[in-house]
């Protein structure tokens, strides 16, 4: 299949490299010169620049788009947009809010243009694996886009999952539970380290994944983590989230929805980016107020 392919990061350019090695014919474009290269050295064809990609590429064309969601997401659409034609598809791969895509499908239908969203899973390890897609969208297009979702995904990898945002909401999903499962193996795995029994952390965690109910490819990474660095003194205690968890959050509050461990999780994330937090300093202050206890200065 002919592909147009915008974004050359971490995944959007091994996933050009994958279909590249699938066989597909991939125009892409990235502004960042040697993210164009690595793709050309990879098999891919090079767009001297984004409004010209859409004329590499034979109607009814095909356009993924997989740049950071938000603004860059939203003005890379708007000017392929006004570049392609009636009967032509964008794909948006990154993790946009699916709100987002219901807004963008509508607009772009006025103009005759077809909107897929495909929510990716996979990481920097998706080349070698492949990557699991959760596909939103109407079916002719999903349907016309399945040879390069099949070379994308592993076996059984990708699957249609509704119309337009569908894709993009379970992937939402799929990142809050991801944060719920990360923080209980690091609660646990804390919880360890302070234990007296000298315990080998990354051992334990890879005997986990020797047919424990725990086990997981997250905690093979953990493993993986834990034998370059068993303590981890590298590393600053320092978690961003990337909006999908939030997200998450807030549709369980507008739906009245418990989702009590995801939220736990990404409140988290926020208390590891505090440093000497006001509540902390409070709640010294308060003890030391109705009970005397000593305050650290």
């Amino acid at each position: 299949m002919e592909l147009g392919f915008v974004g050359l990061g971490r995944m959007g350019g091994n996933m050009v490299t994958r279909l590249a090695r699938g066989g597909h014919r991939i125009v892409a474009w990235d502004p960042a010169a040697d993210a164009a290269t690595r793709a050309k050295d990879n098999g891919a064809e090079v767009a001297s620049s984004l409004a010209e990609l859409p004329r590499a590429l034979k109607p009814p064309r095909a356009v993924w788009v997989m740049v950071p969601a938000g603004e860059a997401t939203e003005s890379t659409i708007q000017t392929l947009a006004a570049t392609l034609e009636r009967g032509d598809t964008i794909v948006d791969g990154g993790n946009t809010k699916w709100k987002d895509d219901i807004r963008r499908g509508r607009e772009l239908a006025t103009r005759g243009l077809q909107y897929v969203d495909a929510g990716t899973s996979g990481g920097i390890w998706g080349l070698q694996n492949g990557y699991c897609l959760m596909v939103g969208g109407e079916k002719a297009a999903v349907d016309r886009l399945a040879p390069v979702l099949t070379t994308l995904a592993p076996p059984d990898g990708w699957l249609h999952v509704g119309g337009i945002g569908a894709g993009h909401y379970v992937k939402m999903i799929h990142n809050g539970i991801e944060y719920a499962m990360m923080q209980g193996y690091a609660e646990g795995f804390e919880l360890m380290s302070a234990s007296d029994y000298g315990l080998d952390l990354p051992k334990i965690a890879k005997l986990w994944n020797q047919g424990s109910v725990v086990r997981s490819w997250l905690l093979e990474l953990t493993a993986d983590a834990l034998a370059a660095d068993p303590k981890l003194d590298g590393l600053k205690a320092y978690v961003e989230d990337s909006g999908e968890g939030r997200w998450t959050v807030e549709d369980a509050v507008e739906k009245s929805v418990p989702a009590p461990t995801i939220t736990a999780a990404l409140f988290a994330r926020f208390r590891s980016r505090r440093d000497n937090s006001f509540a902390d300093r409070l709640l010294a202050a308060l003890r030391n107020q109705f009970g005397g206890h000593a305050i650290r200065r």
